[in-house]
């Protein structure tokens, strides 16, 4: 995990961000490549077939659809997901991807950053961490 810093001090190349790795020694698998006081960026990684076992986080939450196919499932309702989708999720929001039917890759930006702000919501965490 990176070390947050208040201000990012210069641009930076985030390399690999957004893209398939395949789970090594957990079913799902989480990275973070940068976090900053009020964001951080990270790749999410679920294989064909595989189970989401997330929790609703105190974030916000942007997915951007890198690879495969997959369903984005909330209380509210359901869509399919696919290269190039976004998918925004509001802090507290139950939410899972299912029916994972190609390796499913996902860059994903919080707002602040990850587990930055206290457990007054009800906080889960992306597995594979």
């Amino acid at each position: 995990m990176t070390v947050p810093d208040a201000y990012a001090s210069a641009m930076r190349i985030i390399e690999g961000a957004g893209a398939w790795r395949p789970p090594v020694a957990t079913a799902n698998d989480w990275v973070e490549h940068l976090k900053v006081a009020d964001l951080s960026v990270g790749t999410y990684c679920i294989p064909a077939g595989g189970l989401d076992d997330q929790g609703p986080h105190a974030e916000d939450e942007v997915y951007v659809v890198t690879a495969g196919r997959a369903a984005i499932v909330t209380p509210t309702g359901s869509a399919e997901v696919g290269p190039g989708s976004v998918i925004f999720v509001p802090a507290g929001e139950e939410h899972r991807f299912a029916g994972v039917t190609e390796d499913l890759a996902l860059l994903v930006v919080f707002g602040p950053a990850y587990g930055s702000r206290s457990s007054a919501v009800s906080v889960g965490s992306h597995r594979g961490a």
